[in-house]
């Protein structure tokens, strides 16, 4: 994810800071006060509240 992308994306919801995730299957950008994912797919973050994915209770922001 380029850093300077990173920096202008707020949550879509809240305008909140997103903070950026990576793993061996997915890329996210995280809302801490929503409590949701945005995907990432081919380096174009989707940042669509119909297409954000909860977050659990168990997992950390």
């Amino acid at each position: 994810m380029d850093s300077k992308l990173l920096e202008i994306l707020v949550c879509p919801i809240c305008k909140g800071p997103l903070y950026y995730k990576k793993n061996e299957q997915e890329q996210e950008l995280l809302c801490k006060p929503c409590r949701l994912g945005f995907q990432i797919k081919d380096g174009i973050p989707v940042m669509l509240e119909g297409e954000a994915r909860k977050l659990s209770d168990k997992e950390e922001v």
